[in-house]
């Protein structure tokens, strides 16, 4: 099974949209492994976003993701990262698919809701900056035989 990092922006808590994009990931068949409602230290949002850095929206970036607490998760389940990028659809919500979250409930990239890891490898980096192995819970769920195929 591949893990991967999804992080529901200080635009999406403040909307009141956790449990709403929560649920679309549930009914996708993915299964939750780790949670935390937080709020993004400057240094963490610095590390995270560091390869933004020369970018002219990197300051801007760091103070809103650090304006208000975000629900960090990992997800787990068949090709992860790219079922959770479909489901959140495109970074830029007017060209985000009808039926994905950015779509249904963004309007412009810059309060575009949620950050998904793009890559494996990505995942695997946010996941070990964002998490301690102690907060990831590994467990069964017994629909998990009717909704992958073991």
């Amino acid at each position: 099974m591949q893990r991967t990092f999804v992080m529901i922006k200080p635009d999406g808590v403040q909307r009141g949209l956790i449990g709403r994009i929560i649920t679309r990931l549930e009914e996708r068949g993915l299964k939750l492994v780790a949670a935390k409602f937080m709020q993004v230290s400057k240094e963490l949002a610095e590390v995270h976003y560091e390869i933004h850095k020369n970018q002219p929206f990197y300051n801007k970036l760091i103070e809103y993701i650090t304006a208000s607490p975000v629900m960090a998760m990992i997800w787990e389940g068949p090709e992860a990262v790219a079922a959770v990028r479909q489901t959140m659809g495109s970074t830029r919500p007017r060209e985000a698919t009808p039926g994905s979250v950015r779509h249904d409930f963004g309007l412009v990239v810059g309060r575009n809701l949620t950050h998904a890891s793009d890559s494996v490898e990505n995942a695997e980096a946010e996941i070990s900056l964002w998490f301690k192995p102690e907060e990831i819970v590994s467990w069964q769920r017994d629909i998990d035989r009717w909704t992958f195929e073991l």
